[in-house]
Formats: structure tokens, C-alpha cells, sequence
């Protein structure tokens, strides 16, 4: 990790910082509807998983592949959508979503579907404990 590394604004106002694997910062979109997690890969200018060196993009799939088992279990998913899109905060981050059969936007993407609804601080307090406690290999 460099120590000077730089989040992208969007994704610095839009989410709150968990903690960090080998690679990639953990991040917890702030929106309620749906536990939403993004793994950034804590690497300046680069915006394509190929602009990674090979070991980058193998760590990049083990943490991805890591954080989507974990969630899927603690949240008991119906389904994962995991997406690396940036068209609108070109720094690569990957999205993992967790869904459900009744979540609102369900079958659609959630991308645009619904304004956010925050978290409360209680609520932020205990999803991230929840979230360290089941991922050993995340780091404060």
C-alpha cells in the first residue's frame, strides 16, 4: 500500500472506510437499502483491472472472491452483484452488492434506481463490527 494513495472525492463523500486488505481499501457504500461494499485497489491512476501487474490482479480476484463469500454468509444473500463499471468515478473500485429476492430494486441494477437513504451512526457501528469480525484478513 502507498501511503500516498488518494481515494476518488466521490468515493471518499459517498462511503465509509472499513479497512484494508494486501491490496484494496474496504469501503461500505452509505446506503442503507443494501449492504454495499467496494474494494479499491489502493493504486494511483489506474482506472482498468488489465492496468494491474499480473500478482495485482490475482490478489484483486482472491480479496474480491474473499469479501463476496464473507458477505454472502453474513447477510445471507440471495445473490452478489459484483461490478467494476466506473463511468462516473473512474478510479477502479469494485462494487460488491448484496441482494435479495425483495430487496426494492430487485431484479434491476441498483445503479440509479433509488436516492440513498444513509445509515444512522448506530447502524454504521454495528455492520462494520460485524463485517471485521467475520473478515480475519482485514487489516484497521
Amino acid at each position: 500500500m502507498s501511503t500516498l494513495f488518494q481515494l476518488h472525492p466521490t468515493l471518499e463523500l459517498d462511503c465509509i472506510s472499513i479497512g484494508h486488505f494486501d491490496l484494496c481499501r474496504l469501503l461500505m457504500m452509505n446506503d442503507s437499502q443494501y449492504p454495499w461494499f467496494i474494494l479499491v485497489p489502493e493504486k494511483n491512476d489506474i482506472k482498468e483491472i488489465y492496468q494491474l501487474s499480473k500478482s495485482e490482479r490475482y490478489t484483486l480476484s482472491e480479496e474480491s472472491n474473499y469479501l463476496a463469500e464473507n458477505i454472502a454468509g453474513l447477510f445471507k444473500a440471495d445473490k452478489i452483484n459484483i461490478a467494476a463499471i466506473g463511468n462516473l468515478v473512474p478510479q477502479l473500485h469494485i462494487h460488491h452488492i448484496v441482494r435479495y429476492h425483495t430487496d426494492k430494486a430487485w431484479p434491476a441494477p441498483v445503479w440509479g434506481k433509488y436516492n440513498a437513504v444513509p445509515y444512522t451512526t448506530d447502524q454504521v457501528t454495528i455492520i462494520v463490527n460485524q463485517v471485521k469480525k467475520q473478515l480475519t484478513q482485514l487489516n484497521n
